[in-house]
């Protein structure tokens, strides 16, 4: 068990954390996307770690995460015309890259794939962190497998409190969900997981990029899964989630007659501020006025509904247009994939 320190993002602190991945030692670190939970990608014992840690099964693939190009070499066996434009207009930022993995990476690190997902975020203290430690950084989410991600230090902290050495406190999430994974490995582009750059951009640059079946779906129980977030169970509240989809009058209706109906299992409603404002004195968390505000508040309101001890979750799914894929992604995953149509 450690006695977990929250360190603010400074120079100073930046620094002790270099030296506890340079160790083998595993940290909570802030991205701009959500908090990741950093080792050393290329030590085994570090990985260890970070799987041990979050409980996270090992057929789980972790993402890479670098600061400077240079860092490439070796992390990847070549890189596709389709991810040096990704690059170059995304990074640094929400995107991770898929390629062909090079002889850095461990088997662990792909979850056994010849293939690796590489990011360089965006977040000022994350960049630090990485050039301090030398290292690249694998880096999934900082959370207790299965459970919403982490947007906040406390949130690590609440997850991973005496199983980690120190958490890099670097502010609320900018973005709120994790980056889009692109598999650049073939003839056309793939979206693995949709996040904070959308399909619709990427097209706007790549021209035809296909969006995997499972963004909308769960992956088949015994396929190897390519990228994070595609095959086990995540996002999570501890209290079961509905999701409702329909014409948004529909969706409004049905969540107040289900909130009603199930009075006894002390249910929630987490809605966008248009359906919330006609659900009368019900309990409801409001996830913003829009599918980008939705995108930075929906895992701090799984979380919020947590704290409140929800028994149900009655949650109203948004337009899939833009960044709505991302946030319907999570909220499917998070419902396990229990859907009302209305």
């Amino acid at each position: 068990m450690y006695d977990t320190k929250v360190w603010p993002g400074t120079e100073t602190y930046i620094r002790e954390a270099a030296k506890l991945l340079q160790r083998g030692e595993v940290v909570g670190m802030p991205t701009e996307t959500v908090y990741g939970l950093a080792g050393d990608a290329t030590n085994p014992e570090a990985v260890a770690r970070i799987f041990a840690a979050k409980s996270r099964p090992s057929d789980n693939p972790l993402i890479v995460h670098i600061a400077a190009r240079e860092q490439l070499e070796g992390l990847v066996r070549r890189v596709p015309e389709a991810a040096r434009k990704a690059m170059e207009a995304f990074w640094p930022g929400p995107l991770t890259l898929i390629m062909p993995k090079g002889e850095k990476v461990g088997q662990a690190v792909t979850a056994g794939l010849d293939t690796v997902a590489v990011r360089w975020p965006a977040h000022p203290v994350a960049q630090r962190l990485i050039l301090a430690s030398g290292l690249p950084i694998a880096a999934p989410s900082a959370n207790t497998s299965g459970r919403p991600s982490t947007t906040e230090a406390r949130h690590v902290l609440e997850d991973l409190g005496g199983k980690i050495p120190a958490i890099l406190d670097g502010g609320p999430s900018k973005v709120g969900l994790e980056s889009t994974v692109l598999d650049t490995t073939g003839e056309v582009p793939v979206v693995l997981r949709p996040g904070g750059v959308t399909a619709e951009e990427l097209r706007g640059l790549l021209g035809e990029v296909r969006v995997h079946e499972s963004a909308l779906m769960p992956l088949e129980k015994d396929a190897a899964a390519p990228s994070p977030g595609m095959k086990h169970k995540h996002y999570a509240p501890k209290a079961p989630a509905i999701l409702f989809e329909g014409e948004v009058g529909h969706v409004a209706k049905a969540l107040g007659s289900w909130y009603d109906e199930h009075l006894e299992e002390n249910p929630y409603i987490l809605a966008l501020a248009d359906v919330a404002k006609n659900l009368g004195g019900r309990r409801v968390r409001v996830m913003g006025g829009s599918t980008g505000e939705a995108a930075h508040s929906v895992f701090a309101e799984l979380r919020a509904l947590d704290e409140a001890g929800a028994g149900l979750i009655l949650i109203q799914g948004v337009d899939k247009a833009g960044i709505g894929l991302a946030v319907m992604n999570r909220l499917l995953r998070a419902s396990g994939f229990h859907v009302v149509e209305v």
